[in-house]
């Protein structure tokens, strides 16, 4: 069978109105203004606008495009997009085809219905969009696509980018007082680079659309063991099942088309779970396109007949998905500002960035903690297959030992056994990779970056890049604050950096995250260990973090207490819609079903005493279906009760859904799982785990 070759370079970004198409299209003195604007922050006058629209319509149009749309990123955690058509009336009765600056720079999508945690009242209905001049439009499905920041009437961000790009210009701002003290004065912007690898399930559509638990929560609230799960590592970069392997081209032609540089595609650990990795890219594309990523994945799968899960734990006993957001610094000369250097000067400013990451998280452990925390993600950290819920940093052995040097003031000996004097003026040549990597740290550095490996795969990747941006930014300004002021820049930066080591090189841990000792040695350095959402988010609004946002400009203390509010509300209703589910699946299904079966043992058993033979099996099976029908009955009832006894406040009720309601859901799961691996095949409701992980 011939398969159609892609013609990677040629259809790569050819859906986006990116640099090169601009270019092209816009005149010189357009093109100029518009790079004055990404370069220099010069606000762009409407005549620039409105050449850019027009050009960007006709490009849009030749595409097929009769739409276009201000794609925006509300504090719901996906997308949204409100569409209008280019069409104008004219005389006689036709239309032409007009897109106007204004159009373009500003639209005003109705707000009232988007989670705001108090921001606005809800009868309020005005918000608008503002186009990001940063981030390029693209076609998808007939329509342009215009990226854009989300705020209300009153000027408050009620998105996810409008603090992201506010932290990427602060992050960039610090970065660049720390280079001209190292005599760089190249540089005119340092970006954050990240490069979310995404994590997902496959199943057929046709199993999705009978199970209930999957189709209202995204995961299944049940579901007995498969008798082979993913014990035999099998699965794990195995060979690509022709399905997922068709499904997986197809998804990488549509990111391609989109410019999202789609590189890995592999099988993952669980039965029926893949990844996909891209090459990073500065953070503000990264997170536009990783949205882009998730809303493309579950959109092919419809087309191959298959169904995308993004849920962090959709089937209990095997992994779950995460998503790992690689994160580092770069100039825009080239340069990797977390890449040890060759020289005494280039090592000496990597460990001011070093260190000044290492004292970041220390610092704010907590709020990068909140960051990652959800109901779906809370099943799945800490559970032998993701970072513990306790944040720590991993450099390795080499690096550790250099850091422990510079705490001590001993001599290091690096892996050419050369000795040396570690100080600001000696440093060794920092190898890139001279130890493995740790799967179980949260926090590891991985030779140019760190990979922040806590994130639910079903989140937005904003959150905890705004943390990241926002922590570097305060350590940098520590740093920069005191060296400016400095008589004896040699001396003091090297005090600096062994403060900021010493004082914090208890978040430094190179262990096995997944031990339990782990958790006492975290405990007795003082670290935190915040295992659910609902312990973690009071940490979110703590004096500190608030004082932080603040400080540099990153969100209004008004607009951070909005995000904590959101969050918690957030995880109540998604365990609400969980436990209402189950309720509803074990009262309407799975009693009917083990009831069902029972009545046909009982009938069997009265048949066979009339002759009489031996029914001890069906005997047996019948009471213990019955037993444990009884229970799962008691359990429901006991969930229902709960469910009518919520306390109000949203920090009660979390508190509430983790403490009581979870519980009480996990014991009802426990019975109804029982009863699947005793009921036969044929009466239970809905598709078992083999066949949702072994089919396709």
């Amino acid at each position: 069978m011939n398969q159609e070759i892609t013609n990677v370079p040629a259809i790569f970004g050819s859906d986006v109105f990116n640099e090169s198409v601009m270019k092209q299209r816009l005149e010189p003195q357009v093109f100029c203004a518009w790079k004055s604007c990404i370069e220099e922050g010069k606000p762009l006058e409407l005549w620039v606008a409105n050449a850019i629209a027009e050009a960007m319509k006709e490009w849009a149009t030749e595409k097929g495009a009769t739409h276009f749309t201000h794609w925006f990123q509300p504090m719901t955690g996906v997308t949204a997009e409100k569409h209008d058509s280019f069409i104008t009336p004219t005389a006689g009765g036709k239309v032409i085809m007009e897109f106007s600056g204004k159009e373009l720079v500003r639209g005003e999508p109705d707000a009232s219905s988007f989670p705001s945690g108090g921001l606005r009242a809800t009868f309020e209905a005005r918000g608008y969009t503002a186009w990001d001049p940063t981030a390029f439009a693209f076609v998808k499905d007939g329509s342009l696509y215009i990226p854009t920041c989300f705020f209300s009437y009153t000027g408050a961000a009620l998105d996810k980018k409008t603090p992201l790009l506010r932290s990427i210009d602060e992050v960039s701002r610090e970065a660049l007082r720390i280079l001209r003290l190292f005599g760089d004065t190249e540089t005119k912007r340092v970006t954050a680079s990240v490069g979310p690898e995404q994590e997902y399930f496959l199943i057929t559509k046709e199993d999705f659309a009978q199970r209930e638990d999957l189709r209202l929560t995204g995961r299944t609230l049940f579901g007995a063991p498969a008798p082979k799960g993913q014990e035999l590592d099998d699965h794990y970069f195995g060979s690509i099942r022709p399905r997922v392997a068709a499904y997986m081209k197809d998804l990488d032609e549509s990111l391609w088309r989109l410019g999202i540089l789609s590189k890995t595609k592999h099988n993952e650990v669980a039965p029926a779970q893949h990844e996909m990795a891209p090459i990073y890219t500065d953070a503000n594309t990264a997170c536009d396109n990783n949205q882009l990523v998730m809303e493309v994945m579950k959109k092919t799968a419809e087309k191959h007949g298959l169904v995308c899960l993004l849920h962090e734990k959709p089937f209990a006993g095997v992994n779950g998905s995460g998503k790992h957001d690689n994160w580092s610094l770069s100039t825009d000369t080239g340069k990797n500002l977390f890449k040890p250097g060759r020289t005494p000067s280039q090592n000496a400013q990597f460990l001011v960035f070093l260190s000044a990451f290492i004292k970041g998280v220390d610092e704010y452990q907590d709020w990068l903690r909140c960051t990652v925390a959800s109901a779906g993600n809370d099943h799945r950290l800490g559970a032998n297959e993701a970072p513990p819920a306790i944040i720590s940093v991993f450099l390795g052995a080499e690096l550790e030992a250099v850091v422990e040097s510079i705490i001590n003031g001993t001599n290091y000996t690096d892996i050419e056994k050369s000795v040396m004097r570690i100080g600001v003026d000696v440093l060794p040549s920092i190898s890139k990779d001279t130890t493995d990597r740790n799967r179980t740290s949260p926090l590891a550095f991985t030779g140019n970056k760190f990979e922040f490996r806590m994130l639910g795969s079903s989140q937005s990747i904003s959150g905890p890049n705004i943390a990241l941006n926002t922590i570097m930014a305060e350590e940098l300004k520590w740093f920069a604050d005191q060296l400016e002021a400095s008589t004896d820049f040699d001396t003091d930066l090297q005090k600096l950096i062994c403060k900021a080591l010493t004082e914090h090189k208890r978040i430094i841990f190179n262990g096995n995250g997944y031990d339990e000792s782990w958790v006492k040695e975290a405990e007795a350095r003082g670290l935190s260990n915040l295992r659910s959402t609902a312990e973690c988010m009071p940490a979110y609004i703590s004096q500190k973090n608030i004082n932080l946002v603040t400080r540099h400009g990153i969100f209004t203390e008004t607009e951070f207490r909005a995000r904590y509010e959101i969050h918690l509300e957030s995880y109540c209703k998604l365990l609400h819609i969980e436990a209402m589910t189950m309720i509803d699946m074990i009262r309407h299904q799975i009693l009917p079903a083990a009831s069902a079966y029972a009545t046909t043992l009982c009938s069997t058993i009265v048949a066979k005493e009339a002759v009489p033979v031996s029914c001890r099996a069906e005997k047996a099976l019948a009471a213990k279906i019955s037993d444990t029908t009884d229970s799962l009955f008691d359990h429901c009832t006991a969930l229902e009760e709960l469910m009518e006894q919520l306390p109000q406040g949203a920090e009660a009720q979390s508190m509430y859904y983790c403490k009581s309601v979870l519980p009480a859901m996990e014991a009802a799961r426990k019975d109804a799982d029982l009863l699947e691996t005793l009921t036969d095949k044929t009466y239970w409701p809905y598709p078992t785990y083999s066949d949702l992980l072994f089919y396709v």
